[in-house]
């Protein structure tokens, strides 16, 4: 094979010699299809039973205080208990989540509030899962390969954000949300069963029991550390200004139902699909925090396109690429952190990462859907991107030591 070509293809060494690595990933392929489908057939619901996009947007800000509630002792927990279990336990309870959904949409007249308690759930589960599964990857793969581990993380990611939402808004015209959100249910239990057939990955050696004060430490750690800060920032505008999905079901009903409703969140999804799947020269590139700020900045300025063109294919168009700049952002961020955090502080900074990447997309929604309600859905979309670019341009001139980051120093490598 040419090196060329070689460079664009993705790297799957982490999965032909890994079990466990093998087993994770397969089970969170399957579960997080699942995932997706439901992540359009409840919002679809919410607006099919309300006509608000403010209320959309609510539910999106309602999950994340939800794990803004629990995200530190998930992180803390992570820390002091085996990080497999953990994933375990949390992952049984989503499924019982899911089951409610089933039941609440056959009956007669489903409950608008029985989704803000399915969200409140999701949200506070996520926030003790999320830390226990960012922690458990340098376990799993060897340094060296934990870039191309996360390359193959979004990968994983990306074919069920593309496929999920495609089969969910089909699945809703065709067969209804019942149904719908049984099939979320069905991937659950795959995912139950490989992560059961994993090994344990215990804690570090020098765990303690979770604490305020370990919080703090993990938090006195992070404000250390310049470069870990830029990844926050930076993320956290991006998807605060720039995150237009709570508009999605309002733009749809105008172009053709659930069908395009599908098409519209997957759009994203085929740009990080391909991204990832041409991930192989990442693995060359060591000045991951400017890498950070270009994907941050192609994000906003397709954000301001899709707001913008006239047509269903250019807006979609306009959403792969800022897919792929968002999957970009997401590999170059992962590498910092699994390069540089010490793994008695793994999970709770992967409670810090998942704050950070949690409620700007969350807090993004609830602004989207406010700025539509008292503007225009288009000026919402367009003012956002504008205010994306800015804020991301302005994060890296402040913060000069994550721009110069570079893995190839020792600052930049310490683990």
């Amino acid at each position: 094979m040419p090196s060329w070509l070689h460079l664009a293809t993705v790297d799957i060494t982490p999965l032909r010699r890994h079990r466990d690595f093998r087993l994770l990933f397969t089970g969170r392929l399957v579960s997080f299809f699942g995932n997706m489908i439901s992540s359009v057939a409840l919002p679809f619901q919410a607006y099919q039973l309300t006509h608000s996009v403010f209320l959309v947007g609510l539910l999106e800000l309602v999950a994340f205080g939800s794990v803004l509630a629990f995200a530190f002792l998930g992180g803390a927990l992570a820390d002091a208990r085996d990080r497999r279990g953990m994933v375990l336990v949390s992952e049984a309870a989503l499924t019982i989540f899911s089951v409610i959904l089933v039941v609440n949409a056959a009956v007669s007249h489903p409950q608008v509030w029985v989704l803000f308690v399915v969200m409140v759930g999701w949200g506070g589960l996520d926030a003790l899962q999320r830390p226990s599964l960012d922690a458990m990857l340098p376990r799993l793969v060897d340094r060296s390969e934990l870039t191309a581990a996360a390359a193959l993380g979004s990968l994983r990611g990306t074919l069920g954000q593309i496929a999920g939402p495609a089969l969910g808004g089909l699945l809703i015209a065709a067969f209804g949300l019942p149904l719908t959100y049984l099939v979320d249910v069905a991937t659950y239990l795959v995912g139950l069963v490989c992560l059961y057939l994993m090994h344990a990955v215990p804690p570090p050696v020098d765990a303690a029991r979770p604490s305020v004060r370990r919080v703090v430490e993990g938090l006195r750690y992070a404000r250390s550390r310049p470069e870990l800060i830029g990844t926050y920032a930076v993320d956290m505008v991006a998807m605060f200004f720039g995150m237009p999905q709570a508009l999605f079901p309002a733009i749809a009903q105008g172009l053709g139902g659930a069908g395009v409703l599908g098409l519209m969140y997957t759009a994203p999804a085929v740009g990080a699909f391909l991204f990832s799947a041409t991930s192989g020269w990442t693995s060359r590139v060591h000045r991951h925090g400017m890498g950070v700020v270009v994907a941050a900045t192609i994000w906003g300025l397709a954000i301001v396109a899709f707001g913008l063109v006239p047509g269903l294919i250019a807006a979609l168009v306009c959403l792969a690429v800022a897919g792929a700049a968002d999957m970009m952002s997401g590999v170059f961020r992962s590498t910092i952190w699994n390069q540089t955090i010490p793994d008695s502080l793994r999970g709770r900074l992967a409670s810090i990462e998942m704050l950070s990447y949690s409620s700007g997309p969350a807090l993004g929604n609830f602004e989207a859907g406010v700025v539509a309600s008292l503007f225009s859905v288009r000026v919402s979309i367009v003012s956002g991107g504008v205010l994306c670019v800015a804020g991301c341009l302005l994060a890296a001139a402040f913060l000069p030591a994550f721009r110069a980051y570079d893995a190839r120093k020792p600052a930049g490598s310490s683990v």
